[in-house]
């Protein structure tokens, strides 16, 4: 398989190591909040990116996370972190669901700023704006040729066919140096079995990290709106909390199921609030 050499960056690095990787997935304020509550939560925001970038944990920061306008970032990062802050762990989210001038300025701001990694992928195609362009691998190849030293993320979804999906990934056109999922959970480790053999058959060997995600509870009602993005294990996540599992170890149970299998890289998703990496660091120890 021919394939342009990857791009070196920290992300990059930390992810190709052999060492098992737990990342984390950060949500800026949504758009349209007032004045104080936006603060406080870019307040929360700037801590977790330092702290997590202070212990090497690779921070992936979202666009439009469930269809929900955000404010930008990358506009956060380069604001408000100070010219001392290091960049090299984190990766944002850019969706095609921007104006293309929008998307190509965002990745000549995202290089210059020094973040190790930026994911571009496609967007949810039932809610807000059109994409600019019909595929996230549409979208990486003119970044690539804008700002071929920056690292690119792809986009896999282990809940559809693997062949379809490993076939999108391992294609020559594809131009990603590693590869998010969907979130997944230790009750469709079959899922993730099935997408990692068919890149294995393709010969991908650049790094896949599995979405996990911190259930906080088993509320009917939250359970049905997560529905509408990813497919949720209700019957498994409450029969778990249920039996009086806490979270964290239902998010453990996860980590290590795939950890089982070889999938070792992952990102953990809904850390939000004001602490997230001692939520993390619980995760962690559960394990």
């Amino acid at each position: 398989m021919t394939r342009p050499a990857p791009a070196a960056s920290r992300i990059t690095g930390l992810l190709d190591g052999p060492e098992p990787v737990a990342a984390v997935e950060l949500r800026p304020p949504r758009s349209g909040l007032d004045a104080v509550r936006g603060m406080d939560v870019w307040i929360d925001l700037h801590h977790a990116v330092r702290r997590f970038g202070d212990r090497g944990t690779p921070v992936f920061l979202t666009d439009g996370a469930v269809g929900n306008p955000e404010e930008d970032g990358l506009a956060h990062l380069g604001g408000n972190l100070g010219g001392d802050a290091s960049f090299g762990a984190v990766a944002p989210f850019l969706t095609c669901k921007h104006t293309l001038e929008y998307c190509r300025l965002f990745a000549r701001r995202a290089a210059a700023l020094g973040v190790g990694g930026l994911t571009v992928v496609g967007g949810d195609r039932s809610v807000g704006a059109p994409r600019c362009v019909p595929h996230g691998s549409d979208l990486r190849r003119i970044v690539r040729g804008d700002e071929p030293g920056l690292a690119l993320g792809g986009w896999a979804n282990p809940h559809r066919e693997a062949a379809e999906q490993a076939g999108f990934v391992a294609a020559e056109d594809f131009c990603a140096d590693y590869v998010l999922t969907q979130v997944v959970s230790h009750h469709s480790l079959d899922r993730v079995e099935a997408l990692q053999g068919e890149l294995n058959r393709r010969g991908w060997d650049r790094p896949v990290v599995f979405g996990v995600f911190f259930y906080r509870s088993a509320d009917p009602r939250t359970l049905a709106r997560l529905r509408r993005f990813f497919p949720v294990p209700a019957p498994g996540i409450t029969a778990e909390f249920d039996a009086g599992v806490p979270p964290e170890e239902i998010c453990a149970r996860t980590i290590r199921g795939l950890r089982e299998i070889g999938a070792t890289k992952v990102y953990v998703s809904n850390l939000g609030g004001p602490r997230p990496g001692a939520v993390l660091d619980r995760i962690m120890a559960a394990l």
